[in-house]
C-alpha cells in the first residue's frame, strides 16, 4: 500500500511537472519574422539554403534578449507589408526604412541602423557626381517600392528611373550595360563591388538622405496597434546596444557603427 501511494505521488508530481512545462512553453512569446532573403549583406540565402546577414543576426539577438521563440518567413519585397497585415508573420526585419507613407499602414520600432544611399556607375562612365545635373538624361536603376526608388524619381526628374523586383536584377542590368547608374544603400553597393560581378563598377558618391523620404532610419515593422510587441522590441534593441551584442554583430560585418548618429 505504501509503495503504491509513493508511486502514485511520484506519477502525480511528474504529471504536474509535464503540465507546468507545457504551460511555460505555451506562455513563451512566439514571433514569426518576415524578411526578404535577397538583400546582402543585410539578408540573403546561403548556398546551403539558410538565411544569413546583418538583419538575420540582429533578429536572432533580439529574440534571445526577449526570450522569444522566433521563426523566419521569406517574402518578396513588394508583398512584404500586405503579408504582415494579413498575419503571415508578426514583424518585418528586412532593412525597411521608417517613412511617413509606411506609417499609414504599419507601426515601427525605433531604428536599428541608419546608413546613407549611394550612386554606382560603370567604371568607364563619364558620370562624376550625384546631382540632378550629373544624372540628367541617364537611366537609373533601383529596387522598386523602396525609398531609393522614390528618391530617384523625386530628385532625378530628367532621368529615366527603372524599378526592379530585387537588387540583384538592377545589378545585372548595370553589369550588362543596360543602365547608366543605380542607387541603393552604400553598404549594399560597397559589398557588391568587392565581388567579381561588381568589379565592373564604382561609387561616385553618397546622397544626403532626405528625411521626408528616408525617415530616421531602418526599423522593425509590426501591425498597427500592437504596442506591447513594439515596446518589447524597443527594449531589446536598447539592451543589445548596451550589452555589447550589437557591436559584436556589427563588427562581424562592418568596419564602422552602422547604427548611425
Amino acid at each position: 500500500m505504501l509503495v503504491s501511494r509513493r508511486l502514485a505521488l511520484g506519477l502525480s508530481a511528474m504529471a504536474i511537472a509535464l503540465v507546468s512545462g507545457a504551460a511555460q512553453a505555451q506562455d513563451k512569446l512566439q514571433i514569426k519574422i518576415g524578411t526578404e532573403g535577397a538583400y546582402p549583406p543585410f539578408n540573403s540565402i546561403s548556398a546551403s539554403g539558410e538565411l544569413e546577414g546583418f538583419d538575420i543576426d540582429i533578429a536572432k539577438a533580439l529574440c534571445e534578449q526577449m526570450e522569444a521563440e522566433c521563426e523566419f518567413v521569406t517574402q518578396e519585397w513588394d508583398g512584404m507589408i500586405p503579408a504582415l497585415q494579413s498575419g503571415k508573420f508578426d514583424a518585418i526585419i528586412a532593412s525597411m526604412s521608417i517613412t511617413e507613407e509606411r506609417l499609414k499602414q504599419v507601426d515601427f520600432t525605433d531604428k536599428y541602423y541608419n546608413t546613407p544611399p549611394a550612386i554606382v556607375v560603370p567604371k568607364d562612365s563619364e558620370i562624376t557626381g550625384v546631382t540632378p545635373e550629373d544624372l540628367s538624361g541617364k537611366t537609373i536603376g533601383a529596387q522598386a517600392s523602396t525609398t531609393h526608388a522614390q528618391y530617384a524619381e523625386t530628385t532625378y526628374g530628367d532621368a529615366d528611373v527603372k524599378g526592379y523586383p530585387t537588387a540583384e536584377e538592377y545589378k545585372l542590368d548595370l553589369v550588362n550595360g543596360r543602365l547608366d547608374a543605380a542607387i541603393d544603400d552604400v553598404i549594399v553597393i560597397d559589398e557588391w563591388l568587392k565581388t567579381e560581378d561588381g568589379s565592373c563598377c564604382k561609387i561616385v558618391g553618397t546622397v544626403d538622405p532626405v528625411e521626408e523620404i528616408y525617415g530616421p532610419g531602418i526599423g522593425i515593422a509590426i501591425r498597427q496597434g500592437e504596442d506591447e510587441l513594439r515596446e518589447k522590441f524597443n527594449a531589446a534593441i536598447k539592451a543589445i546596444r548596451e550589452n555589447g551584442t550589437y557591436k559584436e554583430i556589427n563588427d562581424s560585418y562592418f568596419t564602422f557603427d552602422v547604427y548611425g548618429g
